[in-house]
């Protein structure tokens, strides 16, 4: 694999890479893809990497809805409002043991993780759940620009669920947002 500089392209790699090999996957050039699904399309397509491979599978993609608090690049501002906003709502903050590496510009897993995988890479929070969480809203988003953090306040299967907790979110954060995004959800080991 050619070395990949951008971090959230070479964590699509690293996850492309193992889902072939853990899960048993043939790779995307020895595949016909599946009618209607048109490889250079990125609303079809969860994340593409430099070599036109992709990461992508109808089973492997589910559709949820986002709700954002906020967005910027600066790390320390959205940090910032990610502690003011669990003061407003309540809702419980969980990093993922995710912290900013300031060396790598990057909010990533400990160097050290017990998962040697992503250690020391940024791991996106995939599943639904209600929490304050830092996340690149690129990979729920793809055509953001690269970098911009999100400040993410819950991940939900169904928009009525979303809709109400933007609903209380926008009585203290002006700025919120929902956005469906398809998350890719397949094996990564």
């Amino acid at each position: 694999m050619a070395c990949i500089e951008n971090p959230i392209h070479r964590m699509a790699a690293l996850l492309l890479l193992f889902q072939l090999n853990a899960c048993g996957i043939k790779s995307t050039e020895e595949n016909t893809p599946e009618p209607g699904i048109d490889k250079n399309d990125s609303t079809t397509t969860h994340s593409k990497l430099e070599s036109n491979e992709i990461i992508n599978s109808e089973t492997d993609l589910a559709s949820y809805y986002i709700v954002i608090a906020d967005t910027g690049t600066d790390y320390q501002s959205i940090s910032n409002k990610l502690f003011e906003t669990n003061r407003k709502s309540g809702i419980l903050i969980d990093s993922m043991e995710r912290t900013y590496n300031k060396e790598k510009n990057l909010i990533a897993l400990p160097d050290n993780d017990e998962d040697e995988l992503y250690a020391g890479n940024y791991f996106p929070r995939r599943f639904p759940s209600e929490y304050l969480s830092l996340e690149y809203l690129r990979f729920y988003k793809p055509h953001s620009a690269e970098k911009t953090i999100a400040l993410v306040t819950g991940i939900y299967e169904q928009e009525k669920a979303a809709e109400s907790a933007l609903l209380a979110l926008k009585k203290t954060e002006k700025k919120a947002f929902k956005i469906k995004a398809e998350v890719y959800i397949g094996c990564i080991h």
